[in-house]
């Protein structure tokens, strides 16, 4: 049996290396490695670290013989490299008949890419030895053919040679499962053999893909590295322990393994005798050295138990072996080695215990979050998913629409561009001057006006489309004296004291035309803001579904929709405008006062004394004083002419008396003027409310209306072909889909984890 003296354990140290502790119970220990075989077996392995044993060894370097003699089977054995794939050995120990179980552990495709991890059963259990290497031969095959049906191996075996298969080397495993009462609890991958040329009919490129599949595995810091060194080559000529220690550096993971010591030349052996002391190459878990049979006793027939005696006997009988010290005696035999990997294996494993816990909680709420960050999976009813989200896309369309309390609703962002345009009407605003060319005098500013017309702010952080906002008209001044003349030359056959309407029509076509401008660019920002927003929600309801077909589809869908929508405001705005050419007004009482402020605004302003600046800054006095000052006499005297004039029935105020100074010789232009800019008053607030009403109307509420329909319609969502269309829709882009099905892969290998984890402690 694979046992060893109770003495066979290590002292343990302060270095951190593996297995440095006392022996543990078999039950305790099989059931660590039993535990690392199922985890293994889930695929797990390819997502976090597991604890395992790889053997690795150059060519020729005794790594086969060493397998054989720790697992108790034979290899196949051929020319060149014979393992060309690895070989997964799991041993337990059972008072069962013994058996061996062969499995094709696949975890690449035929391309070389990651593929569901599946375990094939190939064959029915063994219970001769003697048929274990004809069935790993053709497991091997099988690993090496992807592309054929394994089970075509188990019956056939042609004489296909290395370089004759489809396949090099291949990650994929065959995975033995042995158990019987002479087997020890161990678990290891036999890893091919690193070579250092290939032959005329080699692969230049072989050498480097073993490599990279021995670094594939002994990179890991869980991974006991199984070192095998062959004594008949020289130590440093050796490229497995160059490898070994670019990942283990201070060989706290590594233990060595001395093959074929009977090949020693004579003399020789001290140098080598220095491993086993731990004097050269020192490693944590230690130098081993062990004996098999020589290829000749192979060919004649040798069993395992003979090959135990033939071991034990040389290093019992064989100087300077048998004269090592005591203490080191402990370090030469299979038995031996086989004990201690099983320790070192299973201590280890309890060690990364609860931090393979942690990292598969990790792992897997990771995956989780990143499975979560994918679109919405395709359903299995194409045509109610696309309805679905068209409903809600026209539902929050709707919402924006009618108005949201954000600070970014559509509402919220057409505001300003609704101030500028009233603004710019009102700029538009003629500017009547009641003097000549050659007074130098700042228009006073029309108080009357300052309330109305000081309720816009400019808009901060928005670029204005218009003049700044100011009390007085910024269009190009119009001289009395001009109006005056102008209505002169439009006199045909009216009475002396009457002009022709036209006057008036024309100074009001004026201001009117200017309208067009400031309305275009009102819709156009609308538009655009309307455009942007649909562009914004069509994305994020659309681009995630499928591969983007139905984001485009959509897209162009709801364009033409706004497209139609503004079609009819723009028709509209153009209505409203053409109204406006065509002065009138039903307002009478609005237009008739502003008439009456305006003229005596512009009488006043004609008057070069004091009396009107002074009637313009009235303020009625607080008291009435008996003996009043020259200012206060004013005041005084303005007070009690108003009071006499309401005394008499007559509401007036003080910007109402400049009416009463003399007759102008320009009257006839001052009530034009007047008249023309209280219907200036009139007709601009009346614009300036009806357009952005026509725009809200037409192309704002209007937007929703009909836009289901226009979905409907544009998706073919019924008829015979709905499902067809709606399935090409939901199709998933080949990157998304490949990426939910490697990371469900992963979940199914961490759930599998997760549960074998748990079963640990039920």
């Amino acid at each position: 049996m694979l046992t060893s003296p109770s003495s066979g354990s290590l002292t343990p140290t302060d270095d951190g290396g593996v297995g440095l502790s006392d022996s543990t119970l078999s039950q305790h220990r099989r059931k660590m490695l039993d535990l690392i075989n199922r985890l293994h077996m889930t695929g797990v392995q390819t997502d976090m670290d597991l604890p395992m044993i790889a053997v690795i060894g150059s060519q020729s370097a005794g790594k086969s013989s060493l397998i054989e003699s720790i697992s108790g089977i034979t290899l196949p054995r051929s020319a060149g490299t014979c393992t060309r794939c690895p070989t997964e050995c799991k041993l337990s120990r059972s008072e069962d008949a013994w058996k061996c179980l062969v499995k094709l552990h696949i975890t690449t495709g035929p391309s070389g890419q990651p593929c569901d991890v599946v375990n094939v059963p190939f064959g029915s259990p063994i219970t001769d030895k003697a048929d274990v290497e004809d069935r790993i031969r053709r497991a091997q095959r099988a690993i090496l053919n992807p592309s054929i049906n394994a089970q075509k191996f188990l019956h056939e075996l042609d004489d296909q040679t290395a370089e004759q298969a489809e396949l090099s080397f291949s990650k994929n495993c065959v995975s033995l499962e042995i158990s019987g009462k002479d087997v020890a609890d161990l678990s290891f991958v036999d890893l091919p053999g690193l070579i250092a040329s290939v032959g005329s009919t080699g692969k230049a490129g072989d050498i480097d893909l073993v490599k990279g599949l021995v670094s594939s595995y002994i990179e890991k810091a869980s991974c006991v590295i199984l070192l095998t060194v062959t004594c008949e080559t020289d130590f440093e000529n050796q490229g497995a322990h160059h490898l070994a220690k670019q990942y283990d550096p201070e060989g706290k993971r590594t233990v060595g393994v001395l093959t074929k010591p009977d090949r020693i030349p004579a003399g020789e052996e001290n140098a080598w005798l220095k491993f086993i002391r731990n004097e050269q190459e020192p490693l944590v878990n230690h130098w081993y050295c062990v004996k098999q049979p020589g290829s000749q006793t192979l060919k004649n027939g040798i069993s395992w138990a003979e090959a135990r005696k033939q071991e034990n006997d040389f290093f019992a009988l064989t100087q300077p072996w048998s004269t090592v010290e005591p203490q080191y005696q402990k370090f030469m035999r299979t038995s031996n080695l086989t004990e201690r990997l099983s320790t070192i294996l299973s201590e280890l494993i309890a060690k990364r215990l609860p931090e393979i816990h942690k990292e598969l909680y990790n792992i897997l709420r990771k995956t989780q979050d990143e499975m979560r960050k994918l679109p919405k999976a395709p359903s299995t009813d194409p045509v109610g998913e696309v309805w679905n989200v068209v409903c809600q896309f026209s539902s929050q369309l709707s919402r924006r629409l009618e108005g949201t309390p954000d600070e970014d609703g559509i509402l919220q962002t057409i505001r300003p561009h609704q101030q500028d345009f009233k603004r710019a009407i009102r700029a538009t605003a003629p500017n009547f001057i009641p003097w000549g060319r050659n007074d130098t005098r700042e228009l006073p500013t029309p108080n009357f006006l300052a309330n109305e017309e000081d309720e816009l702010e400019p808009t901060i952080g928005a670029p204005s489309v218009i003049i700044p906002r100011s009390p007085t008209p910024q269009s190009e001044g119009i001289y009395i004296k001009d109006v005056l003349d102008h209505a002169q030359r439009a006199r045909t056959r009216e009475l002396p004291d009457n002009y022709p309407f036209i006057v008036q029509q024309t100074y009001i076509e004026e201001f009117t035309k200017q309208w067009e401008t400031p309305s275009q660019i009102l819709f156009d920002k609308v538009y655009d803001i309307l455009k942007k927003d649909l562009k914004d929600l069509v994305h994020e309801h659309f681009e995630k579904m499928g591969r983007g077909h139905a984001f485009h589809s959509v897209l162009m869908i709801v364009n033409e929709h706004l497209d139609g929508a503004a079609k009819q405001a723009k028709e509209k705005i153009d209505w409203l405008l053409e109204l406006e050419k065509a002065p009138t007004t039903l307002n009478v009482h609005y237009y008739s006062d502003y008439k009456a402020k305006f003229l005596g605004y512009y009488k006043g302003c004609r008057d070069k004394g004091e009396l009107t600046v002074k009637l313009q800054n009235y303020q009625a006095p607080a008291t009435i004083h008996a003996h009043p000052v020259h200012g206060q006499a004013f005041q005084q005297a303005v007070h009690k002419a108003l009071a006499g004039l309401t005394e008499a029935g007559l509401s007036v105020q003080a910007n109402d008396l400049p009416k009463l100074l003399p007759v102008d010789p320009m009257e006839p232009a001052l009530l034009i003027m007047a008249g023309v800019r209280a219907y200036f008053q009139v007709a601009y607030k009346r614009f300036a409310d009806m357009v952005p009403l026509a725009i809200d109307y037409e192309v704002v509420r209007g937007l929703h209306k009909g836009i289901e329909q226009a979905l409907l319609d544009g998706l073919s969502l019924t008829g015979p072909e709905a499902h067809a269309r709606c399935q090409l829709m939901v199709q998933e882009h080949s990157t998304v889909s490949s990426k939910r099905t490697e990371l469900q892969k992963k979940l199914d290998r961490l759930h599998a984890a997760s549960l074998e984890l748990r079963k640990l402690f039920v």
